[in-house]
């Protein structure tokens, strides 16, 4: 087992006023034959084999669940971080970059030129950054020990932290004699700086407000998770600070839809906060050679709203979409997207449909390698798509028939469902291997092979579970609305099926939510038709979208707060979608549901904000 030695090394800083010009120049705006590199340039990666990997990393002793990897590159032993987690663990910037195998990063730097190009690595699912030279800021150690980890670093000394006023917001700036790391977490109105260093200063009088570990509950008409009530008077204090051992945090508050953005210097050594509405820096960067990360400002009219999107070739025989669910064999559970996407070993993955948050069950179609995980309800849209890069996005309804073999013939209204209507409902072993009564005085009709095989009562919801047949299934019939003597014991059943459209019913994977927001260029927000209730269709709140442009690439977005405000409402969705250049598009579940993750991290928000969602929809990149 090796053990790494670090020894100090003085990097220097930049300048915040020229950032666009750093984001020009990495982009090629310059002169071609400039060189930005004031480090030698990395080794190809191809000549470096991989030793080791794991999901779990000690830093000064605390768990973060990153994963990390161990190569050999020449003679040397490298350490790599996946590059969203090293963002968050380390503290480093991430600036935009055409090439997937070098990553430019900026950290503790005092020439707004000078840039550190850290060796990326793709090893599926996730990309890996070379952090073996870029962590010679601070003598420590790396080591890895069985199938973690661990960082030691010694803990910078913190010494004066002053605050300012500016036209766009406040600033803190807190002092260490070292370079050193830290995380940024921050939710409605709070947020915390989690610096590797102690502090002899005094901390304020006021006691920290703490954040919460999960998600709150967010119901209100405007629901954005970020920051929803515009009248929320300023607190007069900015910050205040905690002393945790090795760990200095400093609390803030954070006026409404005001965000952190939190960098280093150099010459002397700081750590600077900003406090303001604008936060994200655009940045455009080639993940992999299919997957490109975009973060921009998108204007309309009046207002700006920071947009965080994935842009992904299908067409690549490297790419696949699938839906991913809480649980692979089974419909009930909710989970974090992030836990989600690593279950399913997700490269990326956003949100996906409608589910019912109490009993953690999905309320709209998910379609899997042709198996219906749950039916689409009410007309509302959906996206569907094949291996081949062909995608469709419109409005879905999915039309079943029970055929007896006494001639009847009986419309079922939902498969795999927990949307409950009045009518028959079909449950199949892709729901899972039993069902548990969703309503009161339920007939539950048995059916093997084609034939009904039992009828019993369930009087009371929730309290009895039937176990599925694997060669058959479950029809429900709920509210009485049919009569239970149709299917008698014996009596043979078949099930005819389609998709309305038909066509639809050609993709083996679907995705429902919706309204539908774009169709062939032109805005078609519609949620009267899809029937959503009048609070949905005027909330302004965070939100996702899946969509589509004219070269047929798919596009992953997520919506937060404007500059200033609240979210976006479902008609600014449209043409914020269609201003990055969506020609169809579908609003996928919103509020504190939206989420986007990319590297085994959330790259939109705070985890500490997401909500813990049904399913989503998972990138998965072949190496």
């Amino acid at each position: 087992m090796k053990r790494v030695q670090w020894t100090p090394l003085s990097l220097y800083g930049f300048s915040l006023v020229s950032t666009l010009l750093i984001y020009w120049l990495i982009a090629g705006k310059f002169d071609k034959n400039f060189q930005y590199t004031l480090f030698p340039k990395p080794l190809p990666v191809e000549a470096s084999d991989k030793l080791q990997q794991g999901q779990e990393i000690y830093l000064n002793g605390k768990l973060f669940n990153i994963p990390w990897s161990q190569w050999n590159q020449g003679n040397e032993q490298r350490i790599g971080i996946s590059d969203t987690g090293a963002m968050n663990l380390l503290g480093i910037e991430l600036l935009s970059t055409s090439k997937p195998n070098l990553q430019p990063v900026r950290w503790f730097s005092s020439d707004y030129l000078q840039v550190f190009p850290v060796t990326a690595r793709f090893i599926a699912p996730y990309r890996y950054l070379d952090v073996t030279d870029l962590m010679k800021l601070t003598a420590g150690t790396l080591q890895v020990r069985d199938n973690f980890l661990e960082i030691t670093l010694p803990p910078a000394r913190i010494g004066n932290i002053r605050e300012g006023n500016h036209t766009w917001g406040k600033r803190i700036v807190v002092d260490v004699d070292r370079p050193t790391v830290w995380q940024v977490s921050q939710t409605k109105g709070k947020g915390v700086v989690m610096i590797s260093g102690t502090t002899n200063v005094s901390p304020s009088a006021q006691t920290p407000t703490r954040l919460p570990l999960t998600q709150g509950n967010w119901s209100d008409l405007h629901e954005d998770d970020l920051g929803s009530d515009v009248s929320t008077p300023i607190n007069p204090q900015l910050f205040s600070l905690e002393n945790s051992g090795k760990i200095t945090k400093v609390h803030i508050n954070l006026p409404t839809a005001h965000s952190l953005s939190v960098f280093s210097i150099s010459n002397p050594h700081r750590i600077v906060i900003d406090v303001r509405p604008d936060a994200k820096i655009p940045k455009q960067i080639a993940w992999t050679k299919d997957i490109t990360w975009r973060q921009q400002l998108v204007k309309l009219q009046r207002d700006i709203f920071p947009v965080n999107w994935l842009e992904i070739d299908t067409r690549s025989s490297k790419i696949a979409l699938r839906p991913i669910t809480t649980y692979s064999d089974r419909q009930e559970g909710t989970v974090s997207l992030v836990t989600m996407a690593k279950e399913w070993k997700a490269s990326a993955a956003i949100n996906g449909g409608f589910f019912n948050r109490n009993n953690k069950l999905p309320l709209g179609a998910i379609r899997s390698q042709t198996r219906w995980l749950s039916s689409p309800i009410l007309g509302r849209g959906a996206i569907a798509w094949n291996d081949q890069g062909q995608i469709k996005i419109g409005r879905l309804s999915l039309q079943e028939t029970l055929m007896t073999s006494k001639g009847q013939r009986i419309p079922v209204l939902s498969l795999n469902s927990g949307y409950v209507q009045a009518g028959i409902a079909r449950y199949t072993s892709e729901w899972g291997p039993k069902y548990i009564p969703m309503s009161d005085n339920e007939t539950v009709i048995f059916i093997q092979n084609n034939r009904v095989t039992d009828q019993i009562k369930a009087e009371k919801a929730g309290q009895i579970s039937f176990l599925i047949p694997p060669n058959g299934c479950l029809l429900i019939i709920r509210k009485n609305a049919v009569s239970a003597d149709a299917l008698q014991l014996g009596t043979r059943v078949q099930i005819e099926n389609t998709t309305i459209p038909a066509d639809f019913n050609t993709y083996p994977n679907m995705l429902g939510a919706g309204p539908l927001l774009i169709s062939n260029n032109r805005i078609v927000v519609n949620g009267t038709l899809e029937k959503f209730s009048k609070g949905f269709q005027q909330q302004e709140a965070s939100r996702s979208a899946i969509g589509v442009t004219d070269q047929g690439k798919i596009m992953l977005v997520a919506v937060h707060n404007r500059v200033g405000g609240r979210g976006a409402n479902l008609e600014e969705m449209a043409q914020i979608m269609q201003a990055l250049g969506a020609v169809n598009a579908l609003n996928l579940d919103g509020g504190s549901s939206t989420s986007l993750s990319l590297g085994g991290q959330l790259i939109d928000r705070s985890p500490v904000t997401a909500a813990r969602v049904h399913n989503g929809i998972g990138v998965f990149v072949s190496p």
